[in-house]
């Protein structure tokens, strides 16, 4: 099997941007990483090809647009910080990153996000959306036209897109059931506060969590399910309005944003010691919750990560560097007050 640039890169322990570098005799490489990367090109028999001669000699920039429901919602700040570094690393072969961020769930404004894309004729698109029919015609038109479309943070069912990099939702949720069982014996009276019904991630994460109670056999009952939009004085007015309807309610389990909201709602009932939060990533204001002792854990999922490999697979892909091409699922990270990062 031929040796790639991945495999080099995988060896000398950077990233495959670095290696292009080294290997084309451009600037910005320490001297040492360039002669390291060198020494096991040659020791593993790496022979340029000719997709990486074209390369070489491409004329034309490459150029990538990504689409993120992100106003209003601290999650992307590390998912863009990714899609940035990807960029700097590639920009030598004039790679260029475009975002769009909405505020909405709603499929007209998703729609109207991905028509836009497509009239600017990007190389490749990054796009985190709806699962809904006309979104998934609309990926499957640009992706049929030619235009590789990657999925980042949550997949959409049955589309043409090259590949999914983001977390297992259903594993986050059955991770989170299984925590619950090892730290409470009570039974588990339970409010879900999800982002929305059409994210197929926090679904997923609702599946894994509930199947996840039954085969543990927990004691437990969902009280209600309640929609945050990733908003967090919805998920405050939604969850207060839940708790004082069912004050029997002892866990709230949150899948996606409105982390603050919702907690606040908690504080201000004065119930903090009465009901179990669970909640997933690890943003500003949620990791000054779990120190507040509010949140008891909290799972995260690698969204620079998600970021920077979307945008890599991208481009190795359109210079024929990366074959096949595989989802990336990043790591399902238990969080708590003494493993947080400052």
């Amino acid at each position: 099997m031929a040796v790639t640039i991945r495999d080099i890169a995988k060896k000398a322990g950077v990233s495959r941007g670095t290696v292009d570098r080294v290997l084309h005799n451009r600037k910005g490489v320490n001297e040492d990483v360039a002669l390291r990367v060198r020494t096991i090109a040659d020791e593993l028999g790496f022979i340029p090809n000719l997709a990486g001669k074209a390369l070489a000699n491409r004329k034309q920039p490459l150029r990538f647009g990504c689409l993120l429901p992100s106003i209003g919602n601290p999650f992307f700040t590390d998912v863009i910080a990714g899609f940035r570094q990807a960029e700097r690393e590639l920009s030598d072969f004039g790679v260029s990153v475009d975002i769009f961020e909405i505020k909405s769930f709603d499929r007209a404004v998703h729609l109207e996000a991905i028509k836009t894309l497509e009239r600017k004729q990007y190389h490749g698109l990054c796009i985190t959306t709806i699962d809904v029919e006309p979104v998934i015609e609309a990926i499957d038109r640009i992706a049929d036209a030619g235009t590789t479309v990657i999925t980042v943070n949550t997949d959409i069912s049955d589309t043409h897109r090259l590949c999914y990099v983001g977390p297992d939702y259903y594993l986050g949720g059955a991770t989170a059931s299984g925590l619950l069982a090892l730290t409470s014996q009570e039974q588990q009276r339970i409010l879900i506060v999800t982002g929305s019904y059409h994210i197929k991630g926090h679904q997923e994460r609702i599946k894994g969590f509930l199947e996840g109670l039954k085969k543990r056999t927990v004691n437990h009952c969902i009280i209600d399910t309640l929609e945050s939009l990733d908003d967090n004085d919805l998920a405050y007015e939604r969850t207060l309005s839940g708790l004082r309807a069912h004050p029997e309610i002892n866990c709230l389990y949150l899948t996606a944003g409105g982390v603050d909201g919702a907690c606040r709602a908690v504080k201000e009932l004065g119930r903090t010691d009465a009901i179990r939060i669970l909640s997933f990533d690890d943003i500003p204001s949620t990791k000054a919750l779990v120190r507040e002792g509010v949140i008891a854990f909290t799972l995260c999922q690698e969204p620079q990560r998600q970021g920077y490999d979307a945008i890599q697979k991208l481009f190795f892909h359109l210079m024929n560097q990366q074959e096949p091409v595989v989802d990336t699922i990043t790591r399902t990270i238990i969080k708590i007050k003494e493993n947080l990062d400052d």
